[in-house]
């Protein structure tokens, strides 16, 4: 898989990225941590209405080699979830920056927490020394 960092999201140090669109977030995870995680088999998410806390784990994605906890990069409130992704995890692989979105939520509070992520530069830089 080539790894691709877009330069139009926002990222954690925990692998989620987030793409703000007005007071809407599309939250899904990187090709770096999908990489990392080999073949997905298993994503829970939660439901539509749901509320997120910055901080709190959401939800989690598992593979054939690990588990993992997913955290949101903002608060807010669960407006829509990837049906498709939870039925399919593996297909997540396929397009992680656009079919492959996990979540979107309402922002409660972008001034307040949107400086905990990371520019798609600063993401990379991370994600390659980890790599060594």
């Amino acid at each position: 898989m080539d790894l691709e960092f877009p330069e139009d999201l926002k990222y954690l140090d925990t692998h989620e990225y987030i793409r703000l669109d007005g007071e809407i977030a599309t939250i899904g995870i990187s090709s770096y941590a999908i990489e990392q995680l080999g073949d997905l088999v298993f994503l829970e998410l939660p439901e539509v209405g749901d509320s997120l806390e910055l901080g709190t784990s959401f939800g989690s994605i598992e593979s054939v080699k690990a588990a993992e906890d997913l955290y949101p990069p903002v608060s807010g409130t669960v407006v829509d979830r990837n049906e498709e992704m939870i039925e399919s995890p593996e297909a997540i692989a396929d397009d992680p920056y656009g079919d492959g979105w996990l979540l979107k939520v309402r922002i409660e509070n972008l001034d307040d927490e949107s400086e905990d992520t990371m520019s798609a530069q600063d993401y990379r830089a991370l994600v390659e020394g980890e790599e060594t």
